[in-house]
């Protein structure tokens, strides 16, 4: 059965509980764990959530570069690793790489060398990851935030080639209804999602816009998808607002 959770820091997980979610999903780089000190303190507040954090998104810095001439392997590799054990730390089981800031190609880097190292970070994350129950999920962004994987579909050409149970790909309905992607993507690929995102019109929350959830939800019924299922929107009034969402988001997956 699906669970559902939001995106947003953990001065809102008490909120989160009261009004019933089953999850928050944190961002991991505003935890700074390349400075001891200040990630011990973070650590220590995540470690107090009054929801499970059971997910991460924000997965790299924008200043740890990813691909391009500016991408450090090892430090890459050591923020891998002592995001691995946060993971575990914490009883995450999904961290989402979208990072855009951080994978962005810089216009004069040779494409192909991009995606050697885009699927470099993915394989260290497959090998960081391994037995610890904890999914990356590659997310496409639509392409004002992002110049590689900007779709589904190409997370999916990335995933594949590392073949690895600990990659898979998130559908965010925000990037897909950007990029006009089909919704019948998720039926093509459906083997492959491993978290979800919510967004409606204008990136608003869940059930206040035109987004067709209809037909988005009665695919991932389809494809027997039971995930775990984030709100990742901007809100008016947040407790009311999270408070609607939620009522229909059961409502249309549930």
């Amino acid at each position: 059965m699906n669970s559902f959770g939001w995106c947003t820091g953990v001065q809102n997980a008490g909120l989160l509980a009261k009004l019933g979610f089953d999850f928050i999903e944190l961002p991991l780089a505003p935890m700074q764990l390349e400075q001891p000190d200040e990630y011990r303190r973070q650590l220590e507040l995540v470690l107090q959530s009054e929801l499970p954090v059971k997910a991460f998104n924000v997965f790299f810095p924008k200043e740890v570069r990813l691909v391009g001439p500016e991408a450090d392997q090892e430090r890459i590799r050591r923020y891998i690793a002592t995001a691995a054990d946060t993971f575990v730390k914490t009883g995450a089981s999904i961290i989402v790489l979208g990072s855009g800031g951080a994978r962005n190609v810089p216009e004069d880097w040779d494409r192909a060398q991009a995606e050697e190292q885009f699927l470099q970070v993915l394989s260290w994350c497959a090998a960081e990851l391994k037995g610890t129950g904890v999914t990356l999920a590659i997310e496409p962004l639509n392409r004002k935030e992002s110049n590689i994987v900007g779709s589904v579909a190409e997370g999916v050409y990335f995933a594949k080639q590392i073949n690895d149970p600990a990659i898979r790909v998130l559908a965010d309905f925000y990037h897909m209804d950007e990029e006009k992607e089909p919704l019948t993507t998720l039926r093509e690929h459906g083997e492959w999602l491993a978290h979800i995102h919510l967004a409606d019109t204008g990136r608003r929350n869940p059930g206040t816009g035109q987004y067709d959830y209809e037909t988005f939800s009665s695919l991932l019924k389809e494809i027997g998808y039971s995930g775990m299922i984030s709100a990742e929107c901007s809100v008016v009034e947040p407790e009311k607002d999270m408070a609607e969402s939620l009522q229909f988001m059961k409502s249309k997956f549930l």
